[in-house]
């Protein structure tokens, strides 16, 4: 059965493309979160620790809720690391940086996803895409948010 709910096919094609894009990205951001979780060492281990689990759980339910709209937009979700490596903005990590490394490299991952997200938005608020646009917004104060808590922890270094 055809999908029609008021959002041109281009439309549809062009946001899902987008959000193709803002779930690599936080599919990226997760993984990196999480690896620093596991892997952050010293005198902020415990604070970071915590802080990093909060994070990756958060952006584990967002890529699904991501994917899930993408879906409702009747187009295929990306799902594998190739695809979410060819439509990141986010740089994979592959070494174990320092704590204030990890740090300043998810306050790039943050906004990044934020950066990505407020150019899906313009599309999406062109078609008159709600559903997109609400999800997007919340992407972006998520975003927003947790990169202003980790740069606060950097004392304007």
């Amino acid at each position: 059965m055809s999908i029609n709910i008021g959002i041109a096919e281009k439309d549809r094609k062009a946001i899902a493309r987008g959000l193709s894009k803002v779930l690599a990205d936080s599919y990226t951001l997760y993984l990196k979160t999480h690896n620093y979780h596991w892997n952050v060492t010293g005198p902020m281990f415990n604070t970071l620790h915590l802080m990093f689990e909060g994070q990756y759980t958060e952006l584990a339910t967002a890529v699904d809720a991501i994917a899930e709209r993408i879906r409702a937009l009747d187009e295929p979700a990306p799902g594998s690391y190739k695809a979410f490596a060819a439509l990141t903005g986010i740089k994979e990590e592959t070494k174990v940086p320092g704590a204030e490394e990890m740090i300043r490299q998810l306050v790039i991952g943050q906004e990044t996803v934020v950066r990505t997200a407020r150019e899906v938005f313009k599309v999406a608020e062109k078609a008159s895409d709600e559903p997109t646009a609400d999800l997007l917004t919340q992407r972006m104060q998520v975003h927003e948010k947790n990169a202003w808590m980790l740069r606060s922890m950097l004392n304007g270094k």
